[in-house]
């Protein structure tokens, strides 16, 4: 799969993604289509590549979106809802009522955004405030009605507070945003998420927990697309993040120096494709900032 490419979750579902090529990586932005009686997407991409979520829908035949629909308001997952509103005047955004405030004034997430991922800023783009009257707040055990498809809203705050799940029933797709971590195509196993400022261990394990339990046919990823489900899938993802925290612990423990464990997890780490050497010590900085965070918080409590 190609960045730009429509790509059919499978041939039983009205499901389709598109690949937005999100920090230039290959399948990193996966943008969720739903051919629905009233179409949605799930998630947008980061806003820089807004023209190929329309693309995709006009290659679908979608003229008239009818709903944008947020796992969560990290600017990788929510960052192109108002940019994507200009296209289409009768959609709506539906977010956590959390995360709401941020989407119609992103002004904290664009800083938040800033201090955690450094300089990769520079593959963002500024997210254009969502009007009021253009977005309702959900919760969990919402349900989202798209016609023929209806979405259960399941909320997953272990990744961030405002992170929630929808689970299409009529295809049987889950889509998880980040709760249930990441598997870059060229790797055997899950990669851990663990963002600052909100990462929890404990809840992200009872969000994976969460997922075992809705054991769907398909479980579609916040990046690199859609798998086949199984629950030991989600054991194994726990178990990742669990190591991935006593890792970070341990770091910590022998060097003292919180910018140090930082600097040795991003320059020992191997590289992952289609990241490459450049995008994985990124994503390894910024999931051990989120660790430290996390570590701090329990030994606050």
């Amino acid at each position: 799969m190609a960045i730009g490419d429509l790509t059919a979750v499978s041939d039983d579902t009205d499901c389709y993604y598109v690949d937005v090529g999100a920090f230039d990586v290959p399948g990193y932005g996966s943008v969720y289509l739903l051919d629905a009686e009233r179409p949605a997407v799930v998630d947008t991409g980061l806003g820089t590549n807004v023209d190929r979520v329309v693309g995709a829908l006009d290659e679908l035949g979608i003229d008239a979106l009818d709903t944008i629909l947020t796992t969560h308001v990290h600017l990788d997952h929510a960052g192109g809802a108002g940019h994507l509103l200009d296209h289409y005047p009768d959609a709506t955004v539906l977010s956590h009522d959390i995360g709401v405030p941020h989407l119609i004034d992103p002004s904290k997430l664009v800083a938040g955004t800033k201090a955690a991922v450094a300089e990769q800023w520079k593959y963002y783009v500024d997210p254009k405030p969502v009007p009021e009257d253009r977005i309702e707040g959900i919760e969990g055990g919402d349900t989202v009605d798209l016609g023929d498809h209806r979405l259960d809203v399941v909320h997953a705050p272990g990744h961030a507070p405002h992170q929630v799940m929808f689970h299409d029933r009529t295809d049987d797709v889950l889509f998880t945003g980040d709760a249930a971590g990441i598997r870059p195509p060229a790797e055997e196993s899950l990669f851990p998420t663990s963002p600052p400022v909100n990462f929890d261990l404990e809840t992200c394990l009872d969000d994976a927990a969460t997922v075992a339990d809705r054991n769907p046919e398909t479980i579609c990823f916040g990046h690199f697309g859609d798998a086949a489900f199984s629950p030991d899938l989600m054991d194994e993802y726990g178990d990742i993040l669990t190591d991935w925290v006593e890792q970070v612990r341990e770091k910590r423990g022998e060097l003292g120096d919180d910018d140090a464990v930082i600097e040795h997890f991003a320059e020992t780490a191997e590289p992952i494709e289609p990241w490459g050497e450049r995008k994985t010590k990124a994503e390894h900085r910024l999931n051990v900032r989120g660790a430290l965070g996390y570590l701090d918080h329990i030994g606050r409590k």
